[in-house]
């Protein structure tokens, strides 16, 4: 695996600039208030719809969760992207010996409660539109290894244009509970009741 090489100068480099790219992409990014947990870490299960999720995870990390970002990526993306590893990004490859030493990297992360580390538990692009999240039992195996305070938060993007021509961000941010404080089977139900409220609480949105 490829270990993350991440350093605070080209972690802050890189929120400026992706700040700066969502400003010009989106008419606004509406990051919904959230209080994580005083000294846990943050294992944070997002909705895997694009690349934007890099961007907008960043913005979530540093504005609401008040993290350092740590991010998970195919093995053949992160060699072809490897400037990605100096703000938080480390390789994962399934299917192989090295997923396991991957999982236990993420869990050594999240024993700083300072971090933050970001799995798309769908484990592969799907539509933003999708109304179920499908949880890969690697993420099982990530929260078994946890032994220390960590937070468990689903993070849910939704796009909506309504009336402008530039598409609106909208971050959706749930408290799953502590690592380890319920099963997997429970947790995925967690998700989808969030994820269920997330779109709920999209088709109220004011804009």
């Amino acid at each position: 695996m490829l270990p993350t090489r991440k350093t605070d100068f080209w972690s802050a480099l890189f929120l400026r600039l992706v700040k700066r790219r969502a400003k010009r992409s989106f008419k606004k990014v509406d990051i919904m208030p959230f209080e994580p947990k005083p000294g846990h870490a943050v294992l944070m299960l997002c909705n895997h719809f694009s690349w934007w999720e890099t961007i907008l995870t960043n913005m979530s990390a540093a504005d609401s969760l008040k993290r350092r970002w740590h991010g998970m990526m195919q093995q053949e993306q992160a060699e072809k992207h490897w400037y990605l590893r100096y703000i938080g990004l480390f390789s994962i490859k399934k299917g192989s010996r090295e997923l396991l030493a991957s999982l236990a990297y993420a869990a050594r992360l999240l024993e700083d409660p300072a971090n933050m580390v970001v799995v798309c538990p769908q484990g592969e692009i799907r539509s933003n539109h999708e109304t179920h999240i499908n949880i890969e039992k690697g993420v099982q195996k990530l929260i078994e290894q946890i032994k220390t305070p960590c937070q468990v938060v689903y993070h849910c993007i939704l796009i909506d244009y309504f009336e402008s021509f530039k598409p609106s961000a909208y971050i959706h941010q749930f408290d799953c509970g502590v690592a380890g404080e319920c099963t997997f089977e429970e947790l995925k139900q967690r998700v989808n009741n969030f994820h269920q409220q997330a779109l709920q609480n999209q088709i109220n949105m004011k804009h």
